[in-house]
């Protein structure tokens, strides 16, 4: 898979995407991620990507030339089969859409900034656009690299245990079920018997039973 990343402010995508899963996954070859800065597709003096909003009012707004620049110039390049403009007011992510996004092969991720860019792009280039919640961060790089991540360990052989990801919160409708790992027993704070069981069927239905009753308090919108 690649993703391209179009943003005013590439340094903040740097550490997010330069370790751990997101690191293996683009050194194994799986992932590539490439980063943009607008400012290089500006044709005015200083490099400047902002304007005053017609009509008035508080904030900058992302100005129509660079983008069209930058998108035009990365599709002569690249068949995106998403581009993706990151705002406060898109359909909010969740585990269904990482999992529809994870098979798409080329993506392309817009990241918003300020009081946000020319509704005419979002008009005439965006295909989909994606929240990471309903609260307003300074601008959608953080959203880039959550989105970035949620897919991207996704991708058959990032994980060193494929199934792991599918036993993941969100995966069935469900929050995961508690886990526990060594020692046994540890301030007299027991591991459940049945954990240590060996008998599957019993583990695998104490699990469900336990991701029912976690979801049931945590989150009852999902049942």
């Amino acid at each position: 898979m690649r993703i391209d990343i179009i943003t005013v402010l590439p340094e903040l995508l740097e550490s997010p995407l330069s370790h751990s899963i997101m690191k293996r996954a683009q050194a194994k070859g799986m992932l590539e991620v490439h980063v943009h800065p607008l400012r290089a597709y500006s044709n005015l003096k200083h490099n400047q990507v902002d304007d005053y909003q017609f009509g008035g009012g508080a904030g900058m707004v992302m100005m129509l030339e660079p983008i069209v620049n930058a998108i035009e110039s990365l599709q002569a390049k690249v068949k995106y089969d998403e581009i993706i403009y990151l705002t406060p007011d898109g359909e909010t992510l969740n585990q269904q859409m990482a999992n529809q996004l994870s098979l798409k092969g080329n993506l392309l991720m817009l990241c918003g900034h300020y009081k946000g860019i020319d509704q005419r792009i979002r008009d005439h280039f965006i295909t989909r656009e994606i929240s990471i919640g309903d609260y307003v961060l300074s601008g959608g790089e953080l959203g880039a690299a959550v989105l970035v991540d949620a897919i991207g360990r996704l991708l058959p052989g990032v994980l060193n245990d494929e199934t792991s990801a599918l036993f993941d919160s969100f995966q069935d409708n469900l929050l995961a079920p508690p886990v526990y790992t060594r020692p046994v027993e540890f301030r007299g704070w027991k591991v459940p018997d049945v954990l240590l069981s060996g008998d599957h069927k019993k583990i695998e239905d104490w699990r469900h039973q336990q991701a029912l009753e976690r979801t049931q308090a945590r989150r009852p919108d999902l049942l």
